[in-house]
């Protein structure tokens, strides 16, 4: 498996950018997996579902399957957030593994960056950043800055930076957003 980052500010546009990049990698013969990180209150299950239930009441995981798809849910109930490489180790074997936020980690990541947000650029104070996609030209960037509208370059540029997971030299994360 290999592995590649997306990092930003929010409201970069990670999540479109991502939404229109899998299905090209895909085309490309190319089983893709993602992991996003998302804010301390998120849920994906719904109260009065059995599962929402079997959550409230104690289970520690409650794992729901049909003919459509399966997922498991895992309630850490006071422990650690799990890091980065704890939860990469538990996906099923892909090509590529997408990675949405954990900007803090040391992995490679692109930069997603758009001018209107007024934030300031990451990639000068992580090393881990090899390309931006952006919405404006960045001059003097010593890094490869490609048009966030072209996709097509964006998934040469992922696929060709990707990093054999087994290669790279995790560093425990803050958990970090973004």
């Amino acid at each position: 498996m290999r592995l590649i980052g997306f990092a930003g500010w929010s409201g970069a546009g990670k999540t479109t950018l991502l939404a229109r990049l899998i299905p090209v990698l895909v085309g490309r013969g190319h089983r893709v997996s993602t992991v996003k990180h998302a804010h301390h209150n998120f849920d994906v299950d719904k109260p009065g579902k059995d599962s929402h239930t079997h959550r409230t009441v104690g289970a520690s995981e409650v794992l729901i399957s049909s003919a459509n798809r399966w997922a498991l849910m895992h309630e850490l109930r006071g422990a650690p957030e799990p890091d980065l490489p704890e939860l990469v180790a538990r996906l099923s074997p892909v090509d590529l593994v997408l990675v949405e936020g954990f900007k803090q980690d040391h992995h490679p990541k692109i930069e997603v960056h758009r001018a209107e947000l007024g934030k300031p650029f990451l990639y000068p104070d992580d090393p881990f950043i090899l390309g931006l996609a952006s919405d404006h030209a960045v001059p003097g960037c010593p890094r490869p800055v490609i048009d966030l509208d072209d996709i097509e370059a964006i998934a040469d540029f992922a696929d060709q930076h990707a990093a054999p997971v087994d290669s790279i030299a995790w560093r425990p994360s803050a958990h970090s957003a973004g």
